[in-house]
């Protein structure tokens, strides 16, 4: 059974931002430890493209709804490329095999008993695209995430009988591996305790939406369409749409990867639609944090939008990734600095590890012909290094496969500190000078390239570039069907000829704001 995760669906009402790139790379990190760790993964991202907010966006650009998210969903195709982004499979809710299964589902919620006629009086918001549960009093109703008024509403709907999956859903939040993290769980289960009401799943008077079958009129509300992109994702192999593959296809999936504001609509909505219909919920929701700019939270008004376009033009992929994954804890707020930024990408990767490897590298080769030094006995298992990268390794294993990316890159770091710490306790610069001390010096350096080798692979789903570049400079590059067993001490065989070192990581110099 593949390890199957997902990204939010992004809408495409503007073309991709810092957040959806966080939650991307987040993403990338985890599949491709998985793919590492267990090889079968199916890794979906995609985008949403329905709803009246697309609508009206499209019109004030003047082009069909149609033109604006063929244009969006490219750039957002285009970004993901740019950062090695490695996914699977990349969906678009306008995809006519979409329709065909959000058809079939809607069928088997129908046939439940599960969708009734009703009227839907509120306010709106077409930012969110939902309806705000108590502004009613307030004089001027606005939306408290999208500052702008919100939209009356009285129309005759749809609505999913959410009410009837009250104990069922009750019962899934309480669990304590369904949503995370920890701070996430209360919250959830603090809306589900207050009584689930049915919920709209059609609207009138937006035309740009999958027609509802047999309602004249009615188009699918954008999140019930939305949702199910996921199952459409996994049956964009080239068979037939057919709801009845989806456990073949790598259904359930194994984690929805979300930032915090749409965790209601994935954790308690989502399960709801999928028990109606008959089919196996998600293992895991992760709801995530939100990125803030120099303490401020980030906004075109504000002029401080960071856009991942020109932080991977001027800073490149290694450094962005690093710093998100290692500075913020996963599902915590985070804030971005850019003094802090540049400092931990020169201090963590430019000089620990990237000067680590380079004159470890350069001595090995001025002092053993160009190669990997000799070695005894002295650096088997049981070497201070050897424990510290079993130590490493085990931590990465378990911090990756829990969403903790900063305890795994923290872990990495430690591993490349002690190889540095190694290197000045053994001073081999010094040593060298003195007759007979070659095989000490050999093992010393033996070690360090070995720690560093570790290091390397160890960065994979973190930095894959920088890996790459770590283990071309030790003339063993990453073979991926074997890459837990790489893992172990000594790999590096003695005598293997060194490549001619040159800088794996460039500082970061930033001198104007990005």
């Amino acid at each position: 059974m593949p390890y199957t995760l997902t990204t939010p669906l992004y809408y495409v009402n503007d073309r991709p931002h810092l957040g959806s790139t966080y939650t991307t790379l987040a993403c990338d990190a985890l599949a491709r430890f998985q793919r590492l760790s267990n090889g079968s993964v199916v890794f979906i991202t995609g985008v949403d493209e329905h709803g009246q907010k697309i609508q009206r966006t499209a019109e004030a650009r003047q082009l069909s709804p149609q033109q604006h998210c063929d244009a969006i969903s490219a750039r957002y195709r285009d970004l993901w490329s740019r950062w090695g982004i490695s996914q699977d499979r990349f969906v678009r809710t306008t995809d006519p095999r979409h329709l065909q299964l959000v058809d079939q589902f809607f069928a088997r919620v129908q046939a439940s008993g599960d969708v009734i006629s009703g009227r839907q009086t509120g306010w709106y918001c077409v930012g969110c695209e939902e309806y705000k549960d108590d502004p009613a009093e307030a004089k001027d109703p606005s939306c408290p995430i999208h500052q702008k008024p919100l939209e009356w509403r009285d129309e005759e709907n749809l609505f999913f009988r959410l009410s009837r999956y009250q104990a069922a859903i009750e019962e899934l939040v309480a669990r304590d591996d369904f949503i995370e993290p920890a701070s996430r769980r209360q919250e959830v289960r603090n809306f589900v305790a207050r009584g689930l009401r049915d919920f709209s799943i059609s609207r009138v008077n937006v035309s740009w939406g999958l027609p509802v079958p047999g309602h004249n009129g009615h188009t699918f509300y954008v999140w019930f369409d939305a949702l199910l992109g996921y199952l459409t994702a996994l049956l964009d192999d080239g068979g037939p749409v057919d709801l009845e593959r989806l456990a073949q296809s790598g259904w359930p999936a194994s984690v929805h990867v979300i930032g915090k504001d749409i965790l209601r609509f994935h954790a308690v909505f989502w399960p709801a639609m999928l028990m109606s219909a008959g089919l196996p919920l998600p293992k895991k929701v992760f709801g995530h944090g939100f990125l803030t700019r120099e303490g401020q939270k980030m906004g075109k008004s504000l002029g401080n939008v960071l856009d991942p376009e020109l932080l991977l033009e001027r800073c490149g992929a290694d450094a962005v990734r690093w710093y998100l994954l290692r500075d913020i804890q996963f599902g915590d707020d985070g804030d971005f600095q850019q003094q802090r930024f540049v400092d931990l990408v020169n201090n963590d990767l430019a000089n620990t590890i990237g000067n680590l490897l380079n004159r470890t590298s350069s001595m090995a080769r001025k002092w053993f012909e160009d190669a990997v030094p000799p070695h005894t006995e002295a650096v088997d298992t049981t070497h201070a290094l050897a424990k510290a990268a079993d130590t490493a390794v085990a931590l990465v294993m378990d911090a990756m496969a829990s969403l903790k990316f900063k305890s795994a890159a923290e872990a990495v770091l430690q591993l490349a500190i002690a190889a540095n710490g190694h290197l000045n306790d053994t001073a081999p610069w010094s040593r060298m000078k003195q007759p007979g001390q070659e095989q000490e010096v050999g093992n010393d350096l033996y070690a360090v390239l070995e720690a560093t080798r570790i290091v390397g692979l160890l960065l994979a789903p973190l930095l894959p570039d920088l890996s790459s570049r770590i283990l071309e400079q030790l003339a063993h590059p990453l073979d991926a069907t074997s890459w837990r067993s790489q893992l172990s001490w000594g790999g590096l065989s003695s005598g293997h000829a060194l490549p001619t070192p040159s800088p794996v990581m460039q500082r970061l110099e930033l001198e104007e704001p990005l």
